[in-house]
C-alpha cells in the first residue's frame, strides 16, 4: 500500500517535539536554575504525546489492514 504524501500524524509528532524543545529552551532562558522541574514536566508531556501518536498510528495501520483483508475476502467470493 503506497504511503500518502502528507501524513498528519507525522506532522503533529514533529510539531509537538519542536514546540516541546522550544519550551524547554525558553524555560532554561527565563527561569535559569529553577527550570529543571518544569523541563522534566515538559519532557514527560512530550513523551506522553509521542506515545499517544504512536498508538494512533498503529490503530490506523491496523484498521487499514483490516479493511484491505475484508476487500480481498470479498474479491475471493
Amino acid at each position: 500500500m503506497p504511503q500518502p504524501t502528507f501524513d498528519p500524524l507525522r506532522a503533529l509528532a514533529i510539531g509537538s517535539q519542536a514546540v516541546g524543545l522550544m519550551v524547554i529552551i525558553t524555560l532554561d532562558t527565563v527561569l535559569r536554575d529553577a527550570a529543571r522541574p518544569w523541563q522534566g514536566v515538559t519532557l514527560a508531556v512530550m513523551l506522553a504525546f509521542a506515545l499517544g501518536i504512536a498508538v494512533m498510528r498503529r490503530y490506523r495501520r491496523n484498521q487499514a489492514r483490516k479493511r484491505q483483508a475484508e476487500r480481498a475476502e470479498e474479491e475471493n467470493k
